[in-house]
């Protein structure tokens, strides 16, 4: 099905992070073939909705050996460490990240689920990860070993109650994406008009369910163990969103809300959603041509202007809409010439409550003006608490974050200042540990943090000041005044 071999990332991080010009490219031609009208459907090994006993057990074992490895081998070269150069230190740590990627990456094709889609989020972490975690992982934001046809299309005969050929005129049998929860295919209607089908795997929200209470074990284990490296409030909130991914009804909608807030913007573009094609597992949308964002060498598209683009985008998404597409991993935005960016996949993304919006962009101001009272204020009415009831440490946090690339005028993907947050970031929370944290700004901190490895993908040249401040001031509601 898939021309990509399943261990090429761990054979080598170069064929990783090129891949192929074909790959890149979702208008490539793969031997679309008339579907039978027959019926018939293949022994396709479909999935349960309920694990059995022995398979939870085998993926609690396989999870819980691979982070035992991997805090293994970083915690001898840290002991280590004390007794031999820091050049032959920073050579042990270079393995131990390429040895681990390698072991993550297979594990992840093993198990299949949410273990793909935490290595899609570390391959995005350009900014702050090592390159051979990136490029290792980098190749499952869409290249995942696809499931055999025979499992796609009893899933969408079971979920249409009918036959393929009833329903798509013509359909691809090779995959044009495959990733952690879905594939994607191209098939034509009855009209001739071509469209991209996303067809969820059977017995894929039974292996997410495990998975959670597998990675909640883990993350307890691994803050016992290091209470600088407590994660458990992220893993929460996942609990509370993958639902929302496996609900394609839901994710139509999302399409939807998200093409008319840009309905007045002719360089951003979103597919349409064919209702009647469509149910809680399978989502049939128009297709839409484009060149993966992270491979734009050779095509003549200026990076640079895409970056930009990329970072209005979300403010206008998440300062004015307050509402906006969460993951925007490189797998999810193609570049059209012009540029005009097509976003895609909206299983993760949010609406703010009203009052949140407001909250998020007093902040922003408040930021973007040095306003420190300001920044205070806002983030206690966001919902921010800390050990020590103060919220004053906040105000370094928000330098590192933004504030730093604003006061220096660089770019926010500067490789000086994500050096500096990635040293500074952990001694200013061990100064006053947050204790609480706003479930919603979770999912904004995703985004930038994707957003940011992007923009080192791109070598973003982004203004921050000049970039947020007008949709900050425009995102102030009616009637609202900004204090300080």
């Amino acid at each position: 099905m898939n021309n990509t071999p399943v261990e090429s990332p761990v054979t080598g991080r170069t064929l990783a992070r090129t891949g192929t010009a074909g790959a890149s490219q979702l208008t490539a031609k793969r031997g679309d073939v008339p579907v039978s009208n027959n019926g018939n459907k293949a022994d396709s090994g479909r999935g349960s909705d309920q694990l059995s006993a022995y398979e939870r057990m085998w993926r609690f074992f396989t999870v819980l050996s691979l982070a035992v490895r991997v805090y293994a081998g970083y915690k001898a070269i840290q002991l280590w460490s004390r007794y031999v150069s820091d050049a032959d230190a920073g050579e042990r740590f270079k393995r131990q990240d390429l040895r681990s990627a390698r072991a993550l990456y297979r594990t992840a094709v093993k198990l299949e689920g949410l273990l793909i889609k935490a290595c899609q989020f570390i391959a995005t972490r350009a900014d702050i990860l090592p390159d051979e975690w990136v490029g290792t992982l980098s190749v499952l934001h869409d290249r995942v070993p696809p499931r055999p046809f025979a499992m796609i299309r009893d899933q969408i005969e079971s979920e249409m109650g009918r036959p393929l050929g009833e329903i798509y005129a013509s359909f691809n049998e090779q995959p044009i994406a495959s990733a952690s929860l879905a594939q994607v295919h191209e098939a034509h209607l009855g009209d001739g008009r071509r469209c991209a089908v996303k067809v969820q795997y059977p017995g894929i929200e039974a292996r997410v369910n495990a998975d959670l209470r597998n990675m909640m074990f883990v993350l307890r284990v691994l803050a016992w163990l290091e209470s600088n490296f407590d994660f458990r409030v992220v893993a929460r909130e996942m609990l509370k969103y993958i639902p929302m991914e496996l609900d394609f009804v839901n994710e139509g909608h999302n399409c939807e809300q998200i093409g008319r807030n840009f309905t007045g913007r002719s360089d951003v573009a979103v597919p349409r959603v064919y209702w009647e094609l469509s149910s809680r597992r399978v989502l049939t949308m128009e297709f839409m041509e484009g060149v993966k964002i992270t491979e734009l060498a050779g095509t003549g598209i200026n990076r640079h202007e895409v970056a930009q683009k990329l970072v209005e985008i979300y403010c206008e998404q998440i300062l004015r809409h307050g509402f906006f597409q969460a993951d925007p991993h490189p797998g999810n935005i193609l570049v059209q010439p012009g540029p005009r960016l097509v976003l895609l996949d909206f299983g993760l993304a949010k609406e703010f409550p009203p009052a949140f919006r407001d909250g998020i962009v007093r902040l922003t101001l408040a930021i973007l003006t040095s306003d420190q009272a300001g920044i205070i204020r806002a983030f206690g009415e966001l919902g921010f608490k800390t050990r020590n009831g103060s919220l004053d440490g906040m105000v370094k946090v928000s330098d590192l974050l933004i504030g730093n690339a604003i006061k220096r005028g660089k770019s926010y993907a500067d490789q000086d200042l994500m050096k500096e947050i990635s040293d500074e970031l952990p001694r200013a929370l061990r100064a006053n540990p947050i204790v609480e944290v706003p479930g919603d700004i979770l999912l904004v901190s995703r985004v930038m943090g994707l957003l940011s490895g992007l923009g080192k993908s791109l070598d973003s040249k982004v203004d921050v000041m000049q970039t947020m401040m007008p949709y900050a001031l425009l995102g102030i509601a009616p009637g609202r005044a900004i204090e300080g």
